[in-house]
């Protein structure tokens, strides 16, 4: 048998059919397994990090105006007297003392005693007031270094530390109260800070004066029945100061407890008195100037009543007058007081107060030297 020979045409088609049919296999498989994706890309990183927080978020504020500031309150006017003087403010107040605010206030009263008439509308400058009447300690302790007059009750049971002094002459009043840098009230002043600027019956208001309010002389008796020790015990005595509240301005005792001298000489009422207790800061008969006259006036006045009178005695407006010597040979009383300071008065107290504590040796070496008569 003979041998059986290909022809190259028939070989070259079977090449053909068979790479055709290897890339429909391998495209089959590529697309059976699906492409990796790409990896995305990072953000870009800003050079400076965008603020989260509210209060960045600027293009709302921006649209909002700027609140302007509050504008300050006006000063209020000054007040001033009708003659021109300018009322001022109380400023640092000294030690013990309270501030009286300047204006005018009612003094006098068209219902009280005759001497107390009329009811009259009086300017004072802004002033302090002792908080409360001089004690007998405070008072002996001036009398020690000779600066200050002799004086003192005659009474026994008066001489507690804290008892209001009684007994000194208005003399010794005004020097004591110039030991301390300060002056005897005069009797506006006094009746202003024992009011309050309405004219108020008493320290408290217009209900009349008990026990409980003031140290006075009731239906138990003088001192609101407390009976002095040893002889005369129904003669009552002065309390330790500060047992009743405080009326006007913080002051206590300006009713009862124990009269009170004050700067002014007498005078028949305010209305005879005229234009010496009238104005601003009035200082009454002659100035108030004068050591045994004023003309024919030769007493000085009294303000606040005591333990041993009644009620009625212990009114802002009772004016009781009485001899500056005040001698045991003539007419003795035991009558207090309590001191006042002006303005200028008020600073110098104040500025020494804050020397004396930065270095105490020169206060504490004034106390010794003085030249006043025993």
């Amino acid at each position: 048998m003979g041998t059986v020979m290909t022809s190259p045409s028939v070989v070259v088609p079977r090449i053909r059919v068979t790479l055709w049919l290897l890339a429909i296999v391998g495209c089959r498989a590529s697309s059976s397994t699906p492409a990796a994706e790409p990896e995305p890309e990072p953000a870009p990183v800003s050079a400076v990090a965008e603020p989260t927080t509210a209060a960045a978020v600027e293009p709302a504020a921006a649209t909002v105006a700027k609140a302007e500031p509050p504008a300050p309150e006006p000063e209020p006017e000054p007040l001033v007297a009708p003659d021109g003087t300018v009322i001022e403010p109380c400023g640092e107040v000294p030690e013990g003392m309270a501030c009286i605010p300047g204006g005018p206030f009612i003094r006098g009263s068209d219902d009280g005693p005759d001497n107390a008439r009329p009811a009259q509308t009086i300017w004072l400058q802004t002033f302090y007031m002792d908080l409360n009447e001089v004690t007998y300690e405070d008072y002996k302790a001036c009398q020690a270094t000779k600066q200050c007059l002799r004086g003192g009750p005659l009474y026994n049971d008066f001489s507690r530390p804290k008892q209001p002094i009684v007994g000194p002459s208005w003399f010794a009043a005004v020097r004591y109260c110039e030991v301390g840098g300060k002056h005897l009230p005069t009797e506006s002043q006094w009746e202003k800070a024992a009011r309050g600027p309405d004219g108020a019956a008493y320290p408290w208001g217009d209900e009349e004066a008990t026990c409980e309010l003031a140290v006075i002389k009731d239906e138990r008796g003088r001192s609101c029945g407390v009976d002095k020790k040893f002889e005369h015990p129904k003669k009552g005595r002065t309390f330790e100061i500060g047992t009743r509240p405080p009326g006007a301005y913080g002051l206590y005792d300006m009713a009862g407890n124990a009269w009170e001298w004050v700067y002014d000489w007498a005078s028949p009422s305010w209305e005879a008195c005229g234009k010496a207790c009238q104005g601003t800061d009035p200082k009454g008969p002659c100035g108030g100037e004068g050591t045994d006259t004023c003309g024919k006036v030769n007493k000085r006045a009294v303000k606040g009543g005591s333990w041993y009178w009644e009620a009625s005695y212990a009114t802002g407006y009772h004016r009781r007058f009485h001899y500056p010597a005040n001698l045991n040979s003539i007419e003795f009383h035991h009558f207090g007081f309590r001191c006042a300071a002006s303005l200028e008065e008020g600073r110098k107290l104040v500025e020494a107060r804050k020397a004396a504590k930065a270095d105490p040796a020169p206060a504490e070496a004034a106390k010794t030297d003085g030249d006043g008569s025993p």
